[in-house]
């Protein structure tokens, strides 16, 4: 009877634990999304500006 008590323990105790870790990379995945969203939202006047030039010296074609 102690064995399945123990085994039961066991089983909840990595539950936790894994309960644990899934939330944290939930968390830093979340900060991730943030810090990729503020970097795009810095990148983009570069990106228009970069975008205007590159318009400029093409020929068209013709």
């Amino acid at each position: 009877m102690s064995w399945i008590f123990a085994a039961v323990a066991l089983a909840t105790t990595g539950l936790v634990v894994l309960g644990f870790l899934g939330v944290r990379v939930l968390l830093a995945a979340r900060e991730l999304g943030r810090e990729v969203d503020r970097t795009r939202r810095r990148l983009e006047p570069a990106h228009t500006l970069f975008r205007g030039q590159v318009g400029t010296i093409r020929v068209p074609k013709g």
